[in-house]
């Protein structure tokens, strides 16, 4: 999988869901602050297929000579999808034809083509499976037919599904930022981090346990802060961690382990949905992070909790809307500790847990995790 942290990939769940439209609107909005180049991906079966372009006849897709092509537009006034999005503000636009059996030599040759250093949009379907861009955007129209086999198989990867109304979107293009020339999404909703653990089996402050020349706690904030809308820190020492310059969130009644933490950060969060992740991930998977509150969205859950095939849940990477507060305090109140004694009090929603999920809780598992970080760097 080729990685492209300057791509905002959209994707179509058919055909005239105003993809285009969706692309044009993301350039009008930050074209004038920022170069952004953008690109219209052709994928066929076959140079003697049809077009998914042109249609049969069309001609453009039978005339592909090697197994991509690469071409620059240059014209803005016609109604091709490349000359709307030139006129939209792209600074460039390119147009990639290419079989599907060379999707990864034709990714190659179009960052080859951009720069690696180029913040773009790209339409396609057929790319996101070999590249991971910074995001991924899905768009459908409100009366979307069945989705095309393109964009099923594509699905799972989208940071969000993005429907069109007319010729408005369900998706707040202010909250589409970039940040040193990446894609960042911030969703409504604030992070948690739970850093009030007494590191027993670690045997020192885990939270300050240097990971990639900064604290552990320090490197989980950067990767949440772009991301959310506001991010809190529960913990009962602020002042050891008043360099984070994040709110710090002591428990209401200390000693009462991760459950009273969390009641504590959903009382003093301003937003409905909540992520909660501990402090001892160094690792936080954004992408899976928006499909569980994307779940939450969507099933009205009051937590929403991943789970591995033997049952084992993972409340401490969970997302918590404020409505399972009064559950949580009921079981603070009999004097349970437990999170999954909550659960019966509650709406959940469990979700297969397909992502690598470190927790750093020994020296040994710390040291393990530094010596494979080093390796891939």
């Amino acid at each position: 999988m080729i990685k492209i942290d300057r791509m905002l990939m959209i994707g179509s769940a058919g055909v005239n869901v105003g993809k285009t439209e969706l692309a044009c609107a993301i350039l009008r909005k930050l074209s004038r602050h920022h170069d952004i180049a953008a690109i219209k991906v052709t994928a066929v079966g076959d140079k003697d297929g049809q077009c998914p372009r042109g249609g049969e006849g069309c001609g453009v897709c039978s005339s592909l000579e090697g197994n991509f092509a690469i071409t620059q537009e240059t014209d803005r006034r016609s109604n091709k999808d490349t000359s709307r999005l030139l006129s939209a503000g792209a600074s460039r636009v390119y147009w990639l034809r290419i079989l599907k059996t060379h999707l990864e030599e034709g990714a190659s040759a179009l960052i080859e083509t951009l720069g690696v250093n180029t913040t773009c949009i790209c339409e396609s379907n057929s790319l996101r499976r070999v590249v991971e861009p910074g995001l991924f955007f899905l768009a459908r129209s409100e009366n979307s037919k069945p989705w095309k086999d393109s964009a099923r198989q594509v699905q799972r990867y989208a940071d969000r599904i993005v429907t069109a109304r007319e010729s408005t979107f369900d998706l707040d293009l202010n909250r589409i930022e970039l940040v040193g020339g990446e894609w960042k999404l911030r969703e409504e909703a604030a992070a948690i981090i739970l850093a009030g653990g007494g590191s027993r089996r670690m045997e020192t402050d885990k939270r300050m346990l240097p990971v990639g020349g900064r604290p552990l706690i320090a490197g989980i904030c950067e990767q949440l802060r772009d991301s959310f809308d506001e991010v809190l820190v529960s913990a009962n020492d602020a002042g050891r961690l008043a360099f984070l310059g994040l709110r710090i969130i002591p428990d209401r009644v200390p000693g009462q382990g991760p459950l009273m933490g969390i009641a504590s950060s959903l009382q003093a969060s301003s937003h409905e949905l909540n992520f909660v992740v501990a402090c001892d991930i160094p690792h936080v998977e954004i992408r899976y992070v928006r499909r569980m509150l994307s779940e939450a969205t969507e099933t009205g859950a009051d937590i929403v909790v991943p789970i591995t095939g033997e049952r084992q849940y993972e409340p401490l990477f969970a997302v918590y809307r404020k409505s399972a507060l009064e559950a949580i305090n009921k079981v603070l109140s009999s004097g349970g500790r437990k999170i999954a004694d909550t659960f019966a009090l509650c709406k959940v929603k469990c979700v297969e847990l397909d992502v690598d999920l470190v927790n750093l809780n020994t020296i040994a598992e710390y040291e393990d995790f530094r010596s494979d970080l080093g390796s891939q760097m």
